[in-house]
């Protein structure tokens, strides 16, 4: 059984102390006059030129709240990239630009190319990220727990957990759910 020798609660006034030793640069004071400035800007251009059903849901996700825990964001990145790599595939590039009937669009192209294999590079190394999180998390707490039957058999669970959020995922995608579903 681990030893809880020099353990202190972890409270808001704990982790508030212990975040002091490692102070941030905040935002630069244009972050806040310029905000506003784009949002104006982003609804003038919306008035003159409505949104098409798809932009609309860009113009929805764009006015929602942030995420307010780091893994729920990270989620959301992950979301985000796979989007972006899904609509960076030739499938869904304009007509024009899957002729490549110009050497613009084939300089546009590889460009396309490129900013896809970076987003798949940084997609890979966001689930590696998460995935060495969550090991180390259910790691740490289960050296606080009972290495017996209890222990043995919450492992199971989570290992059982994950195979059905997989299949659940791999439904979902095979019946031609999209990326945000």
């Amino acid at each position: 059984m681990a030893s809880t020798e020099g353990l202190v609660p972890i409270t808001s006034s704990f982790l508030a102390s212990y975040y002091d030793k490692y102070p941030f640069q905040p935002l630069s004071d244009d972050v806040s006059r310029l905000c506003p400035e784009i949002r104006s800007l982003a609804n003038d251009l919306l008035k003159e030129c409505p949104p098409t059903q798809g932009e609309i849901m860009l113009v929805n996700e764009a006015e929602r709240q942030p995420p307010h825990k780091i893994d729920e964001n990270m989620w959301k990145n992950r979301e985000n990239i796979e989007e972006i790599i899904f609509l960076l595939e030739r499938s869904h590039w304009p007509e024009a630009l899957q002729q490549q009937s110009t050497p613009y669009d084939a300089e546009v192209a590889i460009v396309f190319y490129n900013l896809r294999d970076k987003f798949q590079n940084t997609l890979k190394h966001l689930e590696s990220f998460q995935s060495m999180n969550s090991e180390r998390v259910f790691n740490t707490v289960m050296t606080y727990m009972p290495q017996d039957f209890w222990g043995t058999l919450i492992r199971q669970q989570r290992e059982c957990a994950e195979r059905n959020k997989q299949a659940e995922v791999d439904a979902l995608v095979s019946s031609g759910g999209s990326i945000g579903d």
